[in-house]
């Protein structure tokens, strides 16, 4: 549906929010944004399998997680692939084709349903999960945290404003592709 220009690759490099490598920092400032907005039940998203598996080690299962099996275009380690594939983390499963520097229809429509979920949701990515930052970003409510990881930095925390929702807005909009039948998919408007 979507895919990343060549051209725009170093755009998209650029952190969105605060780096760093404490997962109770990100926990606590998540807690933070839902209490600034008065959203109690706004959603703490993790895109990464990395990102994901230090909020749960932390203490906190997100509430929607992306992941794809690899960090940094590697196979993540044996024991973070094992977590997930053998824990007895209580969340519903939901698998999607995405290939790299893309956003399929599959992808941008699971976020929605999981988004609406109110237990946790993992979303298994075949492929890459490497842009899904950006539409978790656009779809998730006001209130809520999109954390992702920032390759050789740590885990980039992007609380959900109308702020950052148009920043993710414009750089998806710099996409390649159908714009409009992403945002139907997300459900939101164009404009």
């Amino acid at each position: 549906m979507l895919t990343l220009p060549d051209a725009l690759r170093d755009a998209f490099k650029d952190p969105m929010g605060p780096v760093t490598v404490d997962p109770e920092r990100v926990i606590a400032a998540a807690a933070a944004a839902r209490e600034d907005h008065d959203a109690p039940d706004a959603p703490l998203v993790a895109v990464g399998d990395v990102v994901t598996y230090h909020l749960r080690e932390a203490g906190r299962t997100p509430d929607v997680a992306l992941i794809d099996g690899r960090t940094e275009r590697e196979a993540v380690r044996p024991e973070i692939a094992d977590t997930f594939a053998t824990d007895g983390m209580e969340v519903r499963r939901i698998t999607v084709a995405n290939p790299p520097g893309a956003l399929t229809a599959d992808l941008l429509n699971a976020l929605p349903e999981a988004l609406g979920d109110p237990n946790p949701v993992l979303i298994e990515v075949d492929g890459e999960e490497d842009l899904a930052a950006l539409p978790a970003i656009v779809a998730a409510p006001t209130g809520a945290t999109v954390v992702y990881g920032q390759p050789g930095e740590g885990m980039v925390r992007v609380a959900v404003t109308a702020e950052t929702r148009a920043t993710a807005r414009e750089l998806l909009e710099s996409l390649d592709g159908d714009v409009d039948a992403a945002y139907r998919a997300l459900k939101q408007r164009s404009n």
